[in-house]
């Protein structure tokens, strides 16, 4: 059975899209396989892995609506393991046509059942609200990762999330748990950034990821040239902290690691990637 997360944070510039983009590259490096869905109808997920979402005739919002199967618009990325369903302005108006359908809470989670099964990790990309799209990820999800920037702030805007997240298990009775709080942006020489991570930790203890992901002006570059950290800098330390924080996720499931030198053997053979 696939591990369904859903990245959100319903404050937007939290690196939630840099966060769903990236972590299935190392995932997969790992030897699982990732499908990310990209429920943002910006597509700047869809954009960072180098697919125009102008190009593509189908995306999301049509198997959302149920004129399309989500197999008919898997698109594999220059990685092996990983595959996208991409997105599109369309989706903009999902929220208003589903609106008024019986179970329109359940749509994604409908879709995603049908394609599930064939991942390891489903990866979902939520808007930055508390809308009915992003409803529709949180239920489709029975994991939720929640990026918090190392401002307070963030820090205050995102115990709504948590209360939507109580909402959805008590109300809609879905078994969501939190996979964990992950610090972004953070500067270890900050002292913002210190005080930050220490309220976090105290009011939410044992929730929040060993791995940071540091402040980094690579990481904010590579989706203006559409690649993941890796491909753009990849012996960056933001490079490093996704690596580690995939493995992190993977022993929260308590797995056996495959051997890091092997897996991690340099930028040349590291990760896989799909042939040209």
């Amino acid at each position: 059975m696939a591990r369904v997360i859903c990245i959100a944070n319903n404050k937007g510039g939290v690196g939630k899209t840099n966060v769903a983009v990236n972590l299935p590259v190392f995932l997969a490096a790992l030897g699982k396989k990732v499908l990310l869905v990209d429920f943002d109808h910006q597509a700047n997920a869809t954009i960072s892995l180098g697919i125009n979402p102008k190009d593509l005739p189908l995306s999301i919002y049509h198997v959302l609506m149920g004129q399309v199967g989500p197999r008919a618009i898997v698109q594999k990325t220059a990685f092996l393991r990983y595959e996208i369903l991409p997105s599109s302005q369309d989706l903009a108006g999902a929220e208003v046509e589903l609106v008024n359908l019986k179970d329109r809470e359940f749509k994604l989670k409908q879709v995603l059942e049908k394609i599930s099964k064939d991942y390891d990790f489903v990866i979902i990309d939520s808007p930055p609200s508390l809308g009915l799209l992003t409803i529709n990820a949180l239920c489709a999800a029975n994991e939720v990762l929640i990026p918090v920037q190392c401002e307070y702030l963030a820090v205050e805007g995102f115990g709504q999330l948590l209360e939507t997240v109580d909402l959805i298990r008590n109300n809609l009775e879905q078994d969501l748990k939190i996979t964990g709080v992950l610090l972004t942006m953070y500067n270890k020489r900050n002292r913002l950034s210190r005080e930050v991570t220490e309220e976090i930790r105290k009011k939410f203890p044992g929730y929040i990821f060993e791995t940071k992901i540091p402040r980094s002006i690579k990481l904010a570059e590579a989706p203006k040239f559409r690649k993941t950290i890796f491909d753009y800098a990849p012996v960056s330390k933001a490079c490093l902290a996704y690596r580690e924080l995939a493995e992190e996720i993977i022993r929260l499931e308590k797995e056996e690691l495959p051997n890091s030198a092997t897996c991690f053997g340099g930028p040349q053979n590291f990760p896989p990637r799909n042939s040209a």
